[in-house]
């Protein structure tokens, strides 16, 4: 006969029918002390509350059947650290902004990569084939661009196109600014909602868009104010553009998870793929409001061309720093957001 204590192979047999629960458990917490509950998919969310009963229903018993101390006081502990993430004080407004904006925010702009090299593909591709066409076949510009012109069309002179770029005419000016504005607010949403549908309605939307900066383009530099018109548009347009193509990688983004979402259901990597995507489309809306406050102000204000490029250059580094940089791990161990 075994000589082991029934005491003992009560707390064995108690331990071997519930450990997976708890190591589930302490797994979760693990990820949450080291910042990484925005990670968590739905599921995960939703088997935390239960994970967290189960193990306080195991204390419970433990204790009340007098198991193992070294048992009970681990139960304890587990409990302790996972009723913090359950029921602790929530996070203040300023800590949250904080993580968003510092952590979030950025990790989630990289964990779209190749979406993003995807939509600025797009664009510029879009850019190149307006200009090209309408090189070859000018009137291909009306049919790009027709009404949203604002005076800028083929029968515009060098000297009428030159003023649309400088501080006089400053009503025109204005209403042209609210116009780009509520335009690429329209463009970076659109090409981000319809992701929903696949890709190829995004793809649309990122090419006929950049094929109407390639119509204008070329129709400032048939003039001879190719460097003019690209001095103006830089100043709010490194803003303005990479918001753009953020939407169209959000878009795309939510089109992939939704065509190939692995070991989910489909219904589970959209929600997964929106979660990431939401979160970069809030970065882009911000951009669109600060590229907006800079074609109210700075666009008019600054005259010289070398300013501009170099304004319209610094903000450009700064996204691409911000995005790029901002928000890694010290140990270079990733992100921590779902691919």
């Amino acid at each position: 006969m075994s000589d082991t204590p029934p005491l003992q192979l009560k707390s064995q047999k108690f331990r071997d029918t519930r450990e997976k629960e708890w190591r589930a458990l302490a797994r979760q917490i693990d990820r949450a002390e080291k910042g990484q509950i925005g990670s968590f998919t739905t599921e995960e969310l939703l088997e935390l509350p239960v994970l967290y009963r189960a193990t306080v229903s195991s204390l419970s018993m433990a204790q009340s059947i007098s198991l193992d101390r070294n048992l009970i006081t681990y139960l304890q502990a587990l409990c302790g650290r996972a009723y913090v993430y359950m029921y602790g004080a929530h996070a203040r407004p300023l800590q949250v902004l904080k993580d968003f904006f510092l952590r979030r925010l950025p990790q989630s702009f990289r964990a779209l990569g190749i979406e993003m090299w995807l939509s600025f593909a797009c664009f510029f591709l879009g850019a190149v084939g307006g200009w090209l066409m309408c090189a070859f076949d000018p009137s291909w510009y009306n049919a790009l661009v027709g009404h949203s012109a604002q005076g800028r069309d083929t029968s515009a002179t060098a000297e009428d196109l030159r003023k649309t770029l400088g501080g006089a005419e400053k009503e025109q000016l204005g209403t042209f600014s609210v116009y780009l504005m509520s335009n690429n607010t329209r463009v970076t949403l659109m090409a981000f909602a319809v992701g929903v549908i696949g890709g190829v309605p995004t793809a649309f939307v990122l090419l006929y868009n950049g094929m109407m900066l390639g119509a204008m383009m070329w129709l400032f530099a048939s003039k001879g104010l190719g460097f003019d018109f690209a001095a103006w548009l830089s100043i709010h347009g490194t803003t303005e553009m990479l918001a753009i193509i953020i939407g169209g990688g959000a878009g795309f983004h939510l089109a992939r998870r939704l065509m190939f979402p692995g070991h989910l259901t489909r219904k589970a990597a959209l929600s997964t793929a929106g979660r990431t995507a939401g979160t970069v489309m809030l970065g882009a809306m911000l951009m669109l409001i600060i590229a907006g406050v800079i074609e109210g102000v700075g666009r008019q204000t600054i005259t010289d061309m070398g300013l501009r490029f170099a304004f319209g250059g610094v903000m450009l580094v700064w996204w691409l720093t911000y995005y790029g940089l901002f928000g890694r791990d010290r140990k270079g161990a990733g992100d921590g957001q779902n691919p």
